[in-house]
């Protein structure tokens, strides 16, 4: 957790806002790239058309129209995920909080780990938000396809994500932070 005498509510709320964005944006990215794969939806429209067949273009119409909504949550999660990141990085810097620096040789291995926990945190959200609203946008088209493979990566950073974070609220119950689930479920 970050180093920081009281988590507040309002600390809390952006902790939770975001958890549910991240959630909700894995959710749909996965489902995007994978069991909703445009190719794969064509391919089953195709085989339960095949007595009275329909065109390429129709059939894509159809996969566009099926996987829209769920495109719709996608972006209007990450214009959340963004403003809360946002709002948290100006609010940790108004507040003075920190995190350990995991460069600090001094510090415990597990303090050390928690800050690189962090820093992975921060650097990968802002890459998945700043390559979304490229996509979004239509910036640097140039370099579009690259762009759209390091976005994608997200459905992979998400998950190991989660797992760091997981040790890191285990071992925080076995040390010296002994409650920190409670506290950010129902605060001080």
């Amino acid at each position: 957790m970050v180093t920081q005498k009281k988590i507040t509510v309002f600390h809390r709320f952006l902790h939770w806002i975001m958890a549910l964005a991240m959630s909700i944006l894995f959710i749909t990215g996965f489902l995007r790239m994978y069991w909703m794969n445009k190719k794969h939806v064509i391919a089953i429209i195709e085989s339960k058309t095949l007595t009275s067949p329909i065109t390429d273009e129709q059939m894509s119409d159809i996969a566009k129209a099926i996987r829209a909504p769920m495109w719709e949550w996608h972006v209007i999660f990450s214009y959340v995920m963004i403003i809360a990141f946002i709002i948290r990085i100006v609010y940790m810097v108004a507040k003075g909080i920190r995190f350990p620096n995991p460069f600090n040789s001094a510090l415990t291995l597990k303090d050390r780990l928690q800050g690189f926990t962090y820093i992975y945190f921060y650097v990968f959200v802002f890459i998945s938000a700043a390559t979304g609203v490229c996509i979004e946008k239509g910036f640097f088209t140039q370099w579009k396809e690259g762009i759209e493979t390091i976005h994608k990566l997200g459905i992979y950073w998400f998950p190991i994500f989660i797992l760091l974070h997981i040790i890191g609220i285990v071992a925080a119950e076995y040390s010296n932070k002994k409650g920190i689930v409670s506290k950010m479920i129902g605060g001080d």
